[in-house]
């Protein structure tokens, strides 16, 4: 979708909520304008063209000439609709609604992801609401994966998404020279009322299922990922200068002289932050944060920062990159290599012994790097107290543990999942899982870089800016600027998740203490401290990462509940991440008493970047699910220990615990009783034996497939580890036990 298109949409959702909250009340444009803080002509006169489409669309009525209100009848809604595997669906269009099902054959013309209007339909007492699809208002896609189909007179596409719950019909002459069984990309065409189906046309083959090649280019191309940047860009990249004049050096503070050093996976290419340590003369340590100035190279408006803007972040799949920026700035210009000079925007503290700040500093440098770390080597420092650069290592790793603790009192959630990592051949076949973990090395730089984005965060929310010491070039004792910023929110969870959670948790002899956010966050470390090395750790672990909201990027700060911060932000990875970006632009017009965008603007390119965020993570899933299908792949009919990580109505959820590969055993294949699924305890338990497999339990399973098309492990039960004794299930519904 063009930003052009998702601002329209963007734009038309706003409106249309913020007439639904203002319930009987007319506005015309300037009014509503001047409540949104729609500043601009151009967006005056998109405002214009929303709302009268609103009217035409039936949202909103004009009683008089230029004032529109919502219209009055709660009939209509308009929101995202959601496809269940079935084919039915779910309209989701508020966070605090109750979401409208939509039953498979009322769902229109819509596929996965539509900004569609629906009919609701009147509530019947002791059922949930219901609705119908009477317009697809905006598509989600138009370009979708999948399998190709050839019969002598059509063909037809099986998409890879679940979601699609239709086939896309393709004539013979739009199959491009695509042959049976390959897999292809498709663009929509049409859906013409009546038809069954979908029409679209082959616009690029990619080869025949279960080939590395054809798997990865298909998800990129599922998820809109591009595979090369476009040559304009390349050669914009190539023009920017790698020179830095004196008169650039002059604007900057200093930092060539002093000790700095940057650490980072073995395998990283990007270099984006680098720690300095000094010694003050009153006994306290300066500690300087220096993170890539990429926006020192990344003009607003350009072609470059366009395409920086669409991309929106780096996507790390299980084979390679795919950066936010073009090579010669992410690998070369600004990544801060070891003993080359290199712009930085850095925020600098100064730390007493117990990491407590007594001074902060905020601007332009210049520094070059001593020393590149890998984790390992700075790992292998700390635990032995010897190797170069130790005397650093030793103080920032002492004094980032004291800001860890700190965090822990204040409220912060500490969870400790191992990540999974491919050791891949040279045609990128799977030969060898490993597990990465975090240990001090990474903490160390965690807590350093988490310090910088939350002091960046409060400094351009005016949150005690007076903070600043002497170094500072520019006078921050001005607050006359409207304070904006782009936040990383992540909300609260739900009451009713933290009871679910508590609930679960007591049934094992742990009790939670809730209460405010800090009590209830202090509460899960204990629990999740509690647990450690003991048979239910799993089960407890997976409920609580689940209990969590997603965070997101915004204007409108409502905290960080996970790290325990009020305010937080994104600063110290722009190399990568484009929010950073806008936060580095955001801090250097602060300190340079100017403005920078509209809150508009950057509410819309937060909501992008949160998107494209989530896009990114379905597709590095992606990538690792096909990379645990293929290694798994010469392993059917053997047996591997386990852990139940999921149990659904459709079948349980094995994580096997020796390379963390996942896969199911359907409930239609839970053999030797009647087993019952038993929602509320995530378990299935079986009727006559009372036998029960339930969340967090250790088993053994046996590899039945490994279908690498669907990218879809299917598991039996070998034998089962300590379920046999639990207490007799008891029917709710019936109100009998049933055995």
């Amino acid at each position: 979708m063009s930003k052009n298109k998702k601002a329209k949409r963007y734009l038309f959702e706003e409106v249309l909520d913020f007439l639904k909250h203002n319930g009987s009340k007319t506005f015309n444009y300037k009014q509503l304008g001047a409540a949104m803080e729609i500043n601009t002509d151009s967006e005056r006169l998109q405002l214009i063209e929303t709302l009268e489409n609103l009217k035409l669309q039936g949202f909103v009525i004009e009683n008089e000439i230029g004032k529109y209100q919502i219209k009055e009848t709660k009939q209509y809604l308009t929101g995202t609709i959601d496809f269940t595997s079935q084919g039915t669906a779910f309209l989701i269009f508020s966070d605090t609604e109750e979401d409208i099902y939509i039953p498979a054959r009322k769902s229109k013309d819509a596929l996965q992801g539509d900004l569609v209007k629906v009919y609701l339909y009147p509530k019947r007492s002791g059922k949930r609401k219901e609705g119908e699809v009477v317009e697809v208002i905006t598509r989600a896609k138009s370009q979708f994966v999948g399998t190709i189909k050839i019969n002598p007179k059509f063909s037809f596409v099986i998409t890879d998404n679940h979601k699609i719950h239709v086939d896309f019909f393709i004539r013979n002459s739009d199959t491009n020279g695509a042959e049976d069984g390959q897999k292809v990309l498709i663009e929509f065409k049409e859906w013409k009322q009546g038809d069954q189906n979908p029409t679209a046309k082959v616009i690029e083959i990619f080869g025949f299922p279960g080939l590395h090649k054809t798997e990865m280019n298909a998800i990129m191309a599922e998820y809109g990922l591009p595979e090369h940047f476009p040559e304009n860009v390349e050669i914009e990249a190539k023009k920017i200068s790698n020179k830095i004049s004196q008169d650039e050096i002059s604007k900057r503070r200093d930092f060539r002289t002093i000790t700095t050093f940057t650490i980072d996976p073995a395998d990283a290419k990007d270099f984006d932050d680098a720690l300095s340590l000094k010694k003050l003369d009153n006994g306290n340590w300066e500690i300087g944060v220096h993170i890539a100035d990429v926006t020192h190279y990344l003009k607003t408006k350009t072609i470059l920062d366009k395409e920086a803007v669409q991309r929106a972040t780096s996507v790390y799949l299980v084979d390679r990159c795919i950066p936010m920026l073009p090579e010669v700035l992410s690998n070369f210009l600004c990544s801060l290599r070891p003993n080359e000079e290199k712009l930085c925007f850095s925020a600098v503290f100064e730390l007493d012994h117990e990491s407590q700040i007594q001074n902060q500093w905020f601007g332009k440098t210049i520094i070059n790097s001593n020393r590149r770390f890998t984790y390992e080597e700075v790992q292998t420092i700390i635990e032995t107290e010897n190797g170069e650069y130790k005397d650093e290592i030793l103080v920032l790793d002492k004094l980032a543990k004291k800001l860890r603790l700190e965090r822990q009192i204040n409220g912060s959630i500490f969870f400790d999942k191992a990540e999974v990592k491919f050791n891949l051949d040279k045609d990128g076949n799977p030969i060898g899982v490993f597990f990465k973990t975090q240990k001090d090395a990474h903490k160390l730089i965690e807590d350093f870089m988490l310090l910088a984005n939350k002091k960046v965060a409060e400094f351009l929310t005016n949150i005690n800016n007076k903070a600043n010491h002497k170094h500072e070039s520019t006078d921050n004792t001005k607050e006359n600027l409207k304070s904006i910023s782009v936040y990383r929110v992540h909300n609260v969870p739900s009451d009713e998740k933290i009871q679910e959670l508590s609930g679960f948790a007591a049934r094992f002899g742990y009790q939670m203490i809730l209460g405010n956010k800090q009590k209830i966050a202090q509460s899960i470390n204990k629990l999740l401290l509690d647990v450690k090395n003991k048979k239910e750790q799993g089960m407890i672990e997976l409920l609580a990462v689940r209990s969590m909201p997603k965070a997101i990027y915004t204007t409108k700060n409502e905290g960080h509940y996970g790290l325990g911060f009020e305010y937080y932000t994104h600063f110290t990875s722009p190399i990568r991440r484009y929010p950073d970006v806008l936060v580095h632009r955001l801090l250097e017009a602060k300190l340079n008493h100017q403005t920078y965008s509209t809150k508009d603007e950057l509410e819309l390119l937060s909501k992008h970047s949160s998107d494209m965020e989530r896009t990114a993570s379905e597709a590095e899933r992606a990538s690792i699910k096909y990379k645990q299908v293929e290694f798994m792949s010469d392993k059917v009919g053997q047996n591997f220990d386990g852990v139940i990580s999921g149990v659904t109505e459709w079948g349980i959820y094995v994580e096997i615990t020796e390379n963390k590969c996942e896969g199911m055993i359907k409930s239609r294949d839970l053999t030797g009783d009647n087993y019952i699924y038993d929602k509320e305890n995530y378990r299935y338990i079986g009727r006559n034996t009372n036998k029960i497999y339930a969340l967090g339990d250790n088993v053994k399973i046996l590899v039945r497939s490994a279908d690498l098309v669907k990218k879809q492990l299917d598991f039996l039960f070998s034998d089962s580890i300590g379920i046999e004794k639990r207490p007799k299930f008891e029917d709710k519904k019936n109100k009998r036990r049933r055995f």
